[in-house]
């Protein structure tokens, strides 16, 4: 047999059955990458047809060649393995070094503490003996562990400025990396080399802080160029105005800024900030950039206040860069804010005094867009419909940007109301601003004049009770037609309807609602964009987009069900088949936002056991069936916004119909949420399997009896104290159960058949049977599949299917069964691949 070096020497040698070495030309070597960067596998015939079309391989045997791929595919793998673990090995070396620090400042805090112990019981023990003072020289703490002395008055004379930049950086690095707030490491966040990195929020401070520390694959300057474009990467910020500039002496620069940002609902107003930023560089390199609101204690200089903004302060807070051996940043983010949460109602002030909220929504999404774009230069490969992953995340960050507009309704954009029918639930606003339509009328081809387009938004908030944000909002996204109108769909689809038709849909698209085309997944699968088509009007070609196609944009984020105190939100907006990427954008949607996380208020002294509260947080109370337990919330705010385009003169009928609609979806809303209440499924609601269903833990039993029953054999392995779901879940094979339907789709899944699938459980109802196999596969599985309804089961042979993402699959065969009800019906029916491995 021939012997072939585990070593997989260079391709410039070959091992020869008789132990001896040959020798490849360079001109072989060339014709031989060539073909191994075409087809890195090739078959036999394919290897003999290179020899013949090559005659410089002609003297060179088939064995030969086949023996050389082998060891130029073994290289190529070792290759990529050593680059793996090369950058896995920088990522713990930082990581290593964070952790470190992390240990010298909780190390320090300990100490402080043990000081302030100390100091308490001192002063306990001589209460007695203490004499009453009443002068300006006594101080009574508060267990505060520092008290920042209050300063004297300064001018706004770049002197004074800058004496107020010094003394901000001093109390944002005391924060960063000193023992002047007591950081709580966040639940669910455990530190690793593929983690966004070490985050903590605070207890027992005014305001609320939190910070986060990371490993970026960018440079400093390039991280800070990025941070300091705010509206770019914080979802929430409506615009930073550079007022001012100076540069100091010693290098640094001081910026006067003005910030507004968006309320979060239509129940609450905007905040806005004056605050002055100072960039600078220490002596060991690091670059700093921190901020702090110029105020009366400072006496600098100041801004008026601005109609319908609460003026909210930002305490010293900013970002420390410091270059990594290797390559990248090691970054320290600290935010820190005051928002003023006596302007909003009772029950909305946890948005405003939630340190988990301010540390999910600001400081880790900085470092989840740093670590975006990092990627994005790394791999720039082009994705769904010839989008790069800049292209798609602008079209992200667009989206977001016109919800939170259609929200908020600011009248310096052209917004004004409509006067109420009598019923204050839904608000209208209309916008007839130029610069608001101008997109529009490019597309908006009806022949009326440009100055009778306009948009109308209805929007309403409302409160829900024990309903988890992620399951409400998966149940709004899969089910579609349980709330939305195809009339205005329609309707809304018409305004941006471009001329284009005959586009070919991408590989694995469907239709009827479905998924078209995944478009991109954020770091860590924070969000998603797709595209959905709705509805098609004539009787065309499948694999073609034509004339009545209606698709929409689509943006999901918050779906997470374990995530505590995350908001859940489903933006989407009407395209043309064109979706050219300077096309009007007119999103509509809706946010739900935790109330009462959970979190911010326990104990500054409580210590969080991250494996009880990951245990807790799968499954909820144990002892007492309670969903809190698991999602972290009781009471939500859900805000909707849809926005309407329309002729002038329709504006009475339009308004109309717009309340109509909104109170409708607010009804049908109700509905789902009275349905998904936690009283109404049980603790195993992370693996709940779509309404009119039964519980995923019903299903498994049905899953391992049917198998039992047709095959003879028992599909699990597992003790008794283990669950039956749990063991199907973790299960080695891919196991998938489809409905019973003329167009078969995937209903459940287990973690193997997500992976094989690339894809959620959120998302796995979008993918049909038919559409993960090829051809071969599609006639294989409809010859044979009335075997399945006749005698329960069939086996098919070994094969290709293809993943949500159009990737080939292989498998090395496939079960299905019948997976009969406790009344002996047919439910669904079951597929396992054994064996299963990406080609």
């Amino acid at each position: 047999m021939m012997a072939v070096t585990s070593s997989c020497k260079e391709g410039t040698k070959i091992a020869m059955d008789n132990g001896k070495y040959v020798r490849y030309t360079p001109e072989q070597v060339e014709a031989l990458e060539r073909l191994y960067h075409e087809c890195p596998k090739p078959s036999s015939m394919r290897r003999q047809q290179l020899i013949r079309e090559c005659p410089i391989l002609s003297n060179i045997e088939p064995k030969q060649i086949k023996v050389w791929f082998q060891n130029r595919r073994c290289r190529e793998k070792q290759r990529k393995e050593s680059s793996r673990l090369q950058a896995v090995n920088r990522k713990l070396t930082a990581m290593n070094k964070l952790l470190m620090e992390e240990n010298d400042r909780l190390q320090k805090q300990v100490s402080q503490l043990v000081y302030e112990n100390s100091y308490f019981r001192q002063q306990t023990q001589n209460t007695t003996l203490a004499t009453t003072d009443t002068s300006c020289e006594s101080v009574v703490t508060s267990g505060q562990h520092h008290l920042t002395p209050q300063h004297p008055p300064r001018d706004a004379s770049p002197a004074g400025l800058l004496s107020i930049a010094e003394e901000t950086l001093a109390e944002f690095l005391s924060k960063a990396t000193g023992t002047a707030v007591e950081w709580v490491q966040m639940p669910g966040m455990k530190p690793g080399p593929d983690s966004i990195g070490i985050v903590a929020i605070s207890h027992g401070r005014s305001g609320v802080a939190a910070r986060a520390c990371g490993l970026v694959g960018l440079d400093p300057t390039r991280v800070a160029e990025i941070l300091k474009d705010r509206p770019s990467w914080y979802r929430d910020c409506r615009a930073v105005d550079v007022i001012n500039v100076l540069s100091t002496g010693n290098g640094g620069t001081i910026e006067l800024l003005y910030m507004q940002l968006y309320a979060p609902t239509t129940l609450a107003p905007a905040r806005d900030f004056w605050l002055l930023r100072y960039t600078s560089v220490m002596e060991d390199g690091s670059l700093v950039v921190c901020e702090r609101s110029l105020n009366n204690t400072q006496n600098g200089p100041s801004m008026p206040p601005a109609a319908n903004f609460v003026r909210a302060e930002l305490l010293p807070s900013g970002y420390l860069i410091r270059p990594c051996e290797g390559g990248g940043s090691i970054i320290h983010i600290v935010d820190h804010m005051d928002l003023e949460p006596w302007s909003v109602p009772e029950v909305l002030r946890p948005l405003y005094e939630s340190s988990t909220l301010l540390a999910q929504k600001t400081t880790m999404a900085a470092l989840r867009h740093l670590r975006q774009i990092s990627q994005e230069i790394s791999q720039p490969n082009v994705t769904g419909w010839g989008r790069r992953p800049a292209a798609l995340r602008a079209l992200s960050q667009k989206l977001n940007k016109g919800f939170n507009e259609a929200v908020n309704g600011f009248a310096d954009e052209g917004w004004s109301m409509l006067e109420s029918d009598g019923v204050d639930d839904v608000t209208l606003l209309v916008n007839s601003s130029p610069s608001k339509m101008m997109g529009i009328n490019l597309s908006y081809g009806n022949g009326f004049p440009s100055m009778g387009n306009a948009i109308l938004c209805a929007k309403a908030s409302m409160l829900l009770q024990n309903v988890p944000p992620a399951i409400l909002l998966r149940f709004l996204r899969e089910h579609r037609s349980e709330w939305a109108d195809s009339g205005i769909d329609a309707y809304s689809a018409a305004a941006v309807k471009a001329g284009p038709c005959g586009l070919p849909v991408a590989r694995g698209g469907s239709f009827g609602g479905q998924v078209i085309l995944p478009l991109a997944h954020t770091i860590e699968h924070e969000e998603f964009m797709e595209v959905i088509k709705l509805e098609n009007m004539g009787h065309y070609r499948e694999d073609m987009i034509m004339p009545g196609d209606i698709f929409l944009l689509q943006l999901c984020s918050g779906v997470d069900e374990n995530a505590v105190g995350t908001c859940a939100e489903l933006t989407f907006a009407p395209i043309d088949a064109s979706f050219s990427d300077d096309a009007p954008i007119i999103p509509s949607g809706f946010r739900i936002i935790p109330l009462d996380s959970g979190m911010d208020a326990s104990s500054p002294n409580r210590t969080l056991d991250l494996a009880s509260t990951l245990e807790v947080g799968a499954a909820g109370n144990r002892s007492t069936g309670d969903n809190s337990g698991r999602n972290g919330s009781t009471k939500s705010v859900m805000t909707i916004a849809f926005q309407f385009v329309y002729e002038i003169h329709l504006q009475e009928n339009v308004a109309t119909m717009a309340r109509q609609y909104v109170r409708s979806i607010i009804a049908s809303v109700q509905r789902v949420a009275l349905a998904l209440s936690p009283s109404n499924f049980g603790s195993h609601a992370g693996f709940r399997t779509p309404p009119g269903t039964p519980e995923a833990q019903t299903l498994a039993r049905w899953i391992c009896q049917s198998y039992r029953c047709y095959l003879g054999v028992e599909l699990l392995e597992y003790e008794g104290s283990e669950s039956i779901l749990k063991a199907l879940w973790h299960h080695t094979d891919a196991v998938l159960c489809c409905s019973l339907k003329a167009l078969p789709v995937f209903t459940f899944a287990n973690q193997a058949g997500l992976d094989m699938l690339e894809t959620t459980l959120v998302a796995l109802q979008d993918i049909s049977l038919e559409k993960i196999f090829d051809d071969n596969g599609r006639k294989a599985l409809f010859a044979e599949f009335p075997q399945v309804m006749q005698q329960g089961f069939m086996c098919l042979q070994g094969g290709i299917c293809l993943s949500s993402m159009g990737r080939p699959i292989s498998y090395e065969r496939a079960v299905a069964w019948k997976v009969v009800n406790d009344e002996e019906n047919a439910h669904c029916i079951c597929f396992m691949f054994v064996n299963w491995s990406f080609v």
